[in-house]
């Protein structure tokens, strides 16, 4: 029986990878994001059902959910929209920009699950499990300058999710959670730092083969793949060339 996903943040980098390789495991794939014309293009290539729709609405996730509900329900939900922005210090920060990355990362998370879990247990109860599954960032774990804003956002996103499994305890429902390190991808520091090419790319400067978004995209599959029984709790993934948050080689690995 072909299973159903809805992928958020499908327009582009790790929510686009992770809709493109579900389908090509054969799953029926929705593709969640705001931008209505990349989603089209999607669609067109894929055949990934686009759904335009701003997660930080309310409305809009209510509106996703009776479109589900019509067509189908869902066997899963991969969650990778989100988002940084601003590297400044705490004291510098913008609260406009922690606002919205506390909307774009928790509470459209929360929206999610209050909206879609009733349309997941129903899929449990007809294939044996299903499925939420959340991107959410080493930034969770550890902490670093210029990064506070974010830091918060997704540590709380992290524990919505540690919560989350601990409340569906003793039901067929496997909460997943993927920590990506450093991920090159198109957009991501390119909107952190407001548009700057230059900063963007400086982040990267030097650094053998950061992970990029196939490489989540593959966990992702994988995970949801697994057989029924086995939950991966937290997959924390890195390049090779950042063995911490912290620690990161710039220029070609070596032996010694």
């Amino acid at each position: 029986m072909t299973r159903r996903a809805v992928v958020t943040g499908a327009s582009s980098g790790i929510g686009e990878a992770a809709a493109r390789a579900l389908r090509a495991r054969g799953w029926d794939v929705v593709g969640v994001a705001r931008r209505a014309d990349r989603l089209a293009v999607l669609e067109a290539e894929t055949g990934v059902v686009a759904h335009a729709a701003d997660l930080t609405d309310g409305d809009a996730v209510a509106a996703l959910a009776a479109r589900l509900d019509e067509t189908g329900g869902v066997d899963a939900l991969v969650h990778v929209a989100g988002g940084a922005r601003g590297s400044d210090r705490i004291e510098a920060g913008d609260p406009e920009d922690w606002r919205w990355m506390f909307e774009a990362n928790v509470l459209s998370a929360q929206r999610l699950v209050a909206s879609l879990l009733p349309a997941i247990r129903r899929a449990a109860d007809v294939s044996g499990h299903a499925d939420l599954l959340f991107v959410t960032s080493t930034a969770a774990q550890t902490a670093y300058p210029g990064g506070g804003g974010y830091n918060a956002a997704k540590a709380g996103e992290a524990m919505l999710v540690h919560a989350l499994r601990q409340e569906l305890n003793g039901e067929p429902l496997r909460v997943i959670e993927i920590a990506p390190g450093m991920v090159r991808t198109e957009e991501f520091s390119l909107n952190r730092f407001g548009g700057d090419h230059v900063a963007a790319d400086k982040l990267y400067e030097g650094v053998e083969a950061p992970l990029v978004a196939a490489d989540v995209a593959d966990v992702i599959a994988y995970a949801l793949d697994a057989p029924g029984h086995v939950n991966l709790d937290l997959v924390t993934m890195r390049p090779v060339a950042q063995s911490a948050q912290h620690l990161l080689a710039r220029g070609p690995l070596t032996t010694r």
